[in-house]
């Protein structure tokens, strides 16, 4: 039982640092946890990088771009190390480039909480639970010109976090989602001291019905839909030194909880904004957000904030991640994530290194918090390995 508290606490009631922050929280929140170390190193950031064999998680309309004819990748990365040891999440990755112009791309993503013993008494017979989350994905990418790309992908999502009890066999939760995605990176170009290649990319992630525990849909949980959108630039000093430069934006596309409403209990705050505290006026308040169509939330997202376009703002994410190359067979990474204090109060700096020989790539990532919040992943390495195998295609 401990452990159950313990994993409630951090996964859930840790998400609101402050009984006043308006934090949006969603279901099935391991979607967006950095499965691979590469991202990982630069401060979980992808939707503007050069192409890899984890494009998927962020932006699968890069794998058009690919140098490689197919790969497959595995990551594995721990989770809340301090406190458990079987707490992971493992990804599987293969992707296919069809021609020149076209790639499709699948994966398979596993969270599991590790085994938890239950019992009513100290004197009784555990039973053990396993809950645990999945998602498998599939994407196809088409480059609409030479140096443009888009992308579709979809996702079936499973969550099997409640446990059953003596009287009660529940079943796991599941939805869809899908993605849309655009990747830009221009042809090399000279300067006076370098040469340089620009990139950009967005990607619409996580597009789908609510996903609820209960055939009533009295819990359900938005996913976590985003908007993905940023920017970089490789600095191509010769050929055995290069610096990749990107930045990134992200912003959820779930609807804000009315102050006062966090989604539990009522705190006894003025709703409505109209000077009177009004238990009514919270529940009706609720009842709205639970109502509101995942559709609808996406748009209710960009102007719903209860302190307007100033708090808006507040929920966009950003980051910052820088990496070397030397010969094409070493890398090092570094990256900083901000996220607002009134919106869970991420903030954390990154480190990272690649080793690529023939067709194998590792890479590893580690992670220092900079915040108040602990952060589930700090103080942990993540590793991925990748084999690149099949025809060249030249880098235009």
């Amino acid at each position: 039982m401990k452990k159950i508290a313990l994993l409630l606490t951090v996964l859930v009631v840790s998400q609101y640092a402050k009984a006043q922050d308006r934090v949006i929280t969603t279901g099935v929140p391991f979607l967006l946890i950095a499965a691979d170390a590469r991202s990982a190193g630069m401060a979980d950031m992808g939707v503007a990088t050069s192409a890899d064999a984890f494009s998927q998680q962020y932006n699968p309309a890069k794998y058009a771009f690919s140098l490689d004819k197919q790969g497959f990748s595995v990551s594995y990365t721990p989770y809340l190390a301090s406190i458990a040891n079987d707490i992971s999440l493992g990804q599987l990755t293969y992707y296919n480039k069809i021609n020149e112009r076209s790639a499709f791309a699948g994966s398979f993503r596993y969270f599991g909480l590790g085994d938890i013993e239950l019992r009513n008494s100290f004197d009784d017979t555990p039973r053990t639970v396993n809950p645990n989350e999945l998602a498998i994905d599939g994407s196809y990418s088409l480059k609409l010109s030479e140096r443009f790309s888009m992308a579709v992908g979809g996702r079936f999502i499973r969550s099997a976090l409640r446990v059953p009890d003596l009287n009660n066999d529940v079943s796991a939760a599941t939805t869809f989602a899908v993605d849309i995605a655009a990747y830009y990176q221009s042809e090399e170009i000279a300067y006076d001291d370098f040469n340089g290649r620009w990139r950009g990319g967005f990607n619409l992630q996580n597009l789908g019905p609510k996903i609820s525990y209960d055939k009533d849909d009295l819990n359900d949980n938005f996913l976590p839909a985003n908007l993905r959108l940023g920017g970089g630039f490789d600095f191509i000093f010769d050929e055995y030194n290069k610096i990749g430069v990107t930045a990134e934006v992200t912003k959820l596309l779930v609807p804000t909880p009315k102050v006062g409403y966090n989604g539990a209990t009522y705190s006894g705050e003025d709703v409505n904004g109209d000077g009177v505290v009004d238990v009514d006026d919270f529940n009706q308040a609720r009842e709205e957000y639970r109502t509101t169509s995942w559709i609808s939330g996406i748009f209710k997202s960009f102007g719903d904030a209860p302190d307007g376009f100033s708090e808006e703002l507040k929920e966009f994410t950003w980051a910052l991640g820088a990496e070397y190359w030397y010969q094409d067979s070493f890398a090092l990474r570094m990256g900083y994530f901000n996220e607002n204090e009134l919106k869970g109060a991420r903030k954390y700096f990154t480190l990272g290194a690649g080793f690529k020989y023939n067709i194998v790539k590792i890479d590893v990532s580690y992670l220092f918090s900079t915040s108040t919040v602990k952060n589930p992943l700090e103080n942990t390495l993540r590793f991925s390995l990748t084999f690149n195998f099949g025809d060249k295609y030249d880098e235009l």
